[in-house]
């Protein structure tokens, strides 16, 4: 199969090393892709914004299958217009990826086919909302409805905070995805992110893991696109899966395939495990960043025929193998994220590959010669171990490794697994 991998991200690094090992790769481009992609992948300077290039090139190049990364190509309809033009692609249609692209939308899903999740409310103006939330009370979260890059959301643990999120969507903070905003019930409990392929009648579990969102050790400061995962979550026992399978992912499938938008690609579940058992916080329909990096670095079995399984429905009768280890990541990140940051501040060097831990590049580039952080979030520094606590060790060994001074993370990555496992 040649395949074009579509994304230049830390998530689109790990899969590119992970379809790269498939015997049934025979080229592998990846548009635009990032300095590590490069390492597996040949890049191609394509406008992926332009999806009648993106095909030309698919038709010129004789491309057998597309993997599409990023929400945003997802939400504007990229997979449409490649499957129109008789190209196999990985990812759903525009109309079912809106199951990310409005948070409303997904809320209304899952009150139409009772999927457990918080009780909300979506509104179009200030006022309606800061009623209904001074109504409700904190704690409270406030979303703006699109896509933001994982930082249109508001735990708000005081009403004035919930206020002035309020504020900041309908401002304009999140741009056009703040045009509308979701209020939801506040779910206690701990999170998990659980991930499933679907071939819109099939569904097939693949892992957990669990995310670090706040910027800061401790889980303090603002919410990221995420600071490091791990996988599995011990939270996720094999019960908690099966539940999550038969009351949230079944019933999304079926009310997708009703509503004429059966769903291809993969769910990627943001849960809350409260009291009552899993409930659904958000639907992503991608992999996730990070937790696409410690899934790929556990993942035992052929990614490629899995993916292609998923895009063409023939995913029924598949199964997914996965080491018993467990993976994690440190994200190392630009001094400012998620505020303002330097851009192009140089990388002056790697630690040393070995075989339980893996650099994933996902805001990096190369100019004049050498390594230079672009992004927010730029490095995935993951290891795998037999416990948390050494996969943890791993890790933050080969961070020791990186030489970039306006690099920082958190140093607390895992922490829930390693308590669990001093218990």
């Amino acid at each position: 199969m040649k395949v074009l991998l579509i994304g230049s991200g830390g998530r689109e690094h790990a899969l590119a090393w992970k379809i790269a090992q498939s015997p049934r790769l025979t080229r592998l481009y990846a548009a635009p892709g990032n300095p590590g992609i490069a390492e597996e992948a040949t890049l191609v300077a394509l406008d992926t914004d332009n999806h009648s290039d993106v095909v030309a090139f698919c038709l010129k190049e004789a491309i057998d299958f597309v993997v599409v990364g990023p929400e945003g190509p997802l939400v504007a309809g990229l997979a449409d217009v490649l499957r129109a033009a008789g190209i196999a692609v990985f990812g759903p249609s525009a109309a079912a990826a809106q199951l990310e692209g409005s948070k409303g939308f997904t809320k209304d899903l899952c009150a139409r086919y009772a999927i457990p999740t918080g009780a909300y409310g979506r509104f179009t103006d200030a006022e309606t909302a800061k009623a209904y939330v001074r109504a409700e009370g904190a704690p409270i979260v406030i979303k703006a409805d699109g896509l933001a890059a994982g930082k249109g959301v508001t735990v708000a643990m005081e009403l004035d905070e919930a206020l002035a999120a309020i504020d900041d969507c309908f401002d304009g903070a999140f741009g056009a995805a703040g045009a509308e905003v979701v209020v939801e019930a506040y779910l206690d409990g701990e999170e998990a992110s659980f991930f499933c392929l679907s071939d819109g009648k099939t569904a097939l579990a693949l892992a957990s893991a669990q995310d670090h969102k706040r910027v800061g050790d401790g889980d303090t400061g603002p919410n990221t696109g995420g600071m490091g995962a791990y996988s599995p979550a011990p939270v996720m026992t094999p019960e908690m899966t099966e539940r999550t399978m038969k009351e949230i992912i079944e019933p999304t499938m079926r009310g997708m395939a009703e509503s004429g938008h059966a769903f291809s690609g993969v769910f990627f579940a943001g849960l809350m495990i409260t009291a009552k058992g899993p409930e659904l916080i958000e639907y992503n329909v991608r992999f996730g960043d990070p937790e696409c990096q410690v899934l790929m670095m556990r993942m035992k079995s052929d990614l490629l025929p899995l993916l292609h399984a998923a895009a063409t429905g023939t995913l029924a009768g598949m199964y997914a193998e996965w080491r018993d280890e467990t993976a994690l990541t440190v994200v190392m990140a630009s001094k400012g994220y998620p505020g303002a940051y330097d851009k192009n501040t140089p990388i002056a060097a790697l630690p040393d590959a070995s075989a339980g831990t893996k650099v994933f590049h996902a805001g990096t580039a190369m100019k004049d010669g050498g390594l230079v952080a672009t992004g927010g979030r730029v490095l995935n520094v993951t290891a795998i171990g037999e416990s948390a606590s050494a996969a943890k060790a791993l890790a933050y060994a080969a961070v020791d490794g990186v030489s970039w001074d306006n690099g920082f993370y958190r140093h607390d990555i895992g922490w829930r697994a390693v308590a669990r496992e001093k218990a």
